[in-house]
């Protein structure tokens, strides 16, 4: 690599890579994200490199292992360029189809191709698929593009253009007016101003000053700053180089979460590269103006997800939060000024600098500007990744883009925010999703987890289930947290188990209102959503356990039965051979019953009965 000294450097480098890249024909992208690489996505890489070594197939065929396509319900994807031919779910022994029909020919490899569930059709163009058509991916577009591996291509489509502009053109206040006319907000949960707080940090005394990247992203079910920094961490780090000119740092890190050592081999591998090209350390491009980035990984702590508590353990100091009458911005890591910003947010500044500021506030709401990207798991047919505009009605995510619920099951809530957050119900399925509206339904943005539920999940238990990850994640300095998250999950647990008394849901919801008002931090001050908000829309529910020691959902162990309807047996036997407790009593061709006394209630009996002979009340 050569060290560029100069913005024309830049600009002379661009230009030869994308001179270096006219004779490629075609070009095979293969996502490597989270949910293609554990579906096979990194044995389909080596294989496709061995196809193309048989076949003699020169430099103008070229494979890119890339970022995540989003779309991983139909995971490992392969996309083939320059038609953009979009190929899901291929398995080991197709690869060599592929390459046959499609890299060497120009034919479509037709089982492959996405089937519209609504029409039959088969989709060729990945831009045609309704997945994809009803989004505005303007920030997580380019992970499946991207080269994870190489610079060059990040730089080919306009890589550190930004940096450049920001570098020969602005001064660190005009870049601060720009992310402040933008109305970017912190992606990461609390949806603060960014501009405004690059303004506090900038201002605040202080010669040295940190600029941080948050990927300690710790929500069940949420994986968008992993998919970003793991697939296009050139677009992370430009945006931090950026933040860093803006408030006068010359040093930062990214602490990373400990599970995710793709995205701190991806992160390291791409700060080397920027480093060589003088994108990053000492003067860079040639100014005076100089970054050292470090990537710190996180030990696994929920906790740390938390602005001081990550400067804590960044300290080497047991990773708990302090008071917020100290602000960061102005005493953070080691007492000095410090600006921490999630991976998300750090992605959107290269874009909104290019583009200017009120590109980006054209897009979304009035007080939620822009784009958000949401880890949209659960009972959907359509998970993945999604990116919509602020505002976006739940309806459009769950069924325009996640192509409803399979089996026909009825939707019954999407739990939003974490396991801090909340669940929204049916009749809110219309809600538009900004920091506002969701704050208002009782939940909130978090950092972009949405699970969707069905009528076969049990509020009660679900909020049980979140209850027990935060117990487990309480880092214990305050009472009402250590103390009350653990009571809350007691109560909420007596109520699955048939065990709570009269008057227990009015004392758990006291409770409830108790650790929200004197707990010391956002999370916990946010860990009674998933009781409240399971309260507010479903209190049905916990009436029927604690009053009726009935679950409606039939989810409860404790408080359901299994019985066989003698009508409909048939005494086949196979509930009998299946039972792992020996709880099903009868002889062969004669009618079974099921042993109360034995019975834990798995309900392999219920899921093995081609006769629909198994009752659960």
């Amino acid at each position: 690599m050569m060290r560029l000294s100069t913005i024309q450097d830049l600009e002379l480098l661009r230009r030869e890579i994308l001179k270096r890249r006219e004779h490629i024909k075609k070009r095979v992208r293969i996502c490597d994200g989270p949910g293609c690489h554990s579906g096979g996505g990194e044995k389909l890489i080596q294989l496709f490199r061995e196809q193309f070594e048989e076949r003699g197939l020169d430099g103008s065929y070229e494979i890119a292992p890339t970022g995540c396509h989003g779309f991983c319900a139909r995971g490992p994807v392969v996309v083939i360029e320059p038609a953009n031919i979009f190929y899901e779910k291929v398995k080991p022994d197709q690869v060599a189809t592929i390459v046959e029909r499609s890299v060497v020919g120009d034919e479509l490899v037709e089982e492959l191709l996405y089937t519209d569930p609504e029409t039959g059709e088969k989709i060729v163009h990945e831009r045609d698929i309704p997945f994809y058509v009803h989004q505005e991916r303007i920030v997580i577009g380019e992970t499946g593009r991207n080269l994870i591996t190489e610079i060059d291509d990040y730089l080919s489509r306009g890589g550190y253009s930004a940096l450049a502009k920001v570098l020969t053109g602005m001064q660190p206040e005009q870049v601060i007016e720009e992310v402040k006319v933008s109305g970017l907000r912190g992606r990461g949960g609390g949806g603060f101003p960014t501009g405004v707080k690059w303004e506090s940090c900038r201002r605040a005394r202080g010669d040295i000053k940190y600029v941080m990247c948050n990927a300690d992203e710790g929500d069940p079910g949420a994986f968008m700053d992993r998919a970003l920094l793991e697939g296009n961490p050139h677009q992370v780090i430009e945006g931090m180089i950026i933040g860093a000119y803006a408030i006068g740092a010359r040093e930062g890190y990214l602490y990373v979460r400990y599970e995710y050592p793709a995205a701190v081999k991806n992160a390291q591998r791409a700060i080397n590269q920027a480093t060589e090209y003088g994108l990053m350390g000492d003067h860079i491009l040639g100014t005076d103006f100089s970054l050292k980035l470090i990537i710190n990984r996180g030990a696994g702590a929920f906790i740390c997800g938390e602005s001081t508590a990550l400067m804590a353990s960044l300290e080497g100091k047991i990773g708990e939060p302090r008071g917020k009458h100290i602000h960061t911005v102005d005493k953070g890591l080691w007492n000095r000024p410090s600006n921490l910003n999630n991976v998300e947010s750090w992605a959107n500044v290269p874009l909104i600098i290019n583009q200017g500021g009120k590109w980006f506030a054209d897009i979304g709401t009035e007080r939620s500007k822009g784009t958000k990207i949401f880890s949209v798991v659960g009972k959907l047919n359509n998970t993945g990744l999604v990116e919509v505009a602020m505002g976006t009605p739940l309806k459009k995510i769950i069924y325009d883009i996640g192509g409803g619920l399979p089996g026909g099951k009825r939707f019954k809530a999407v739990q939003t925010g974490g396991p801090s957050g909340g669940c929204i119900p049916e009749s809110m399925i219309d809600l538009a999703v900004d920091y506002e509206k969701l704050k208002g339904a009782g939940s909130m943005m978090g950092s972009g987890g949405m699970i969707v539920l069905d009528e076969d999940n049990c509020m009660v238990d679900v909020a049980r289930y979140f209850l027990n990850f935060l117990v487990e994640e309480s880092c214990g300095k305050c009472i009402p947290c250590r103390v009350g998250v653990k009571r809350m999950h007691e109560m909420v647990t007596a109520m699955c188990e048939g065990r709570a008394q009269p008057g227990d849901i009015e004392r758990l919801e006291a409770l409830c209102n108790g650790i929200k008002e004197t707990a010391l931090c956002g999370l916990g001050k946010s860990s009674p959503n998933p009781v409240l908000s399971t309260l507010r829309y479903f209190r049905d529910e916990y009436e029927a356990h604690v009053n009726d020691k009935r679950c409606p959902a039939k989810v409860c162990k404790k408080l359901i039965t299994y019985s066989i309807d003698t009508d409909k047996c048939t005494g086949c036997g196979v509930c009998r051979l299946r039972c792992p407790e020996d709880a099903v009593i009868g002889e062969k061709k004669e009618c079974h019953c099921i042993d109360e006394e034995i019975c834990v209630r798995c309900g392999i009996c219920y899921e093995g009965c081609k006769f629909g002979a198994i009752v659960i009340e």
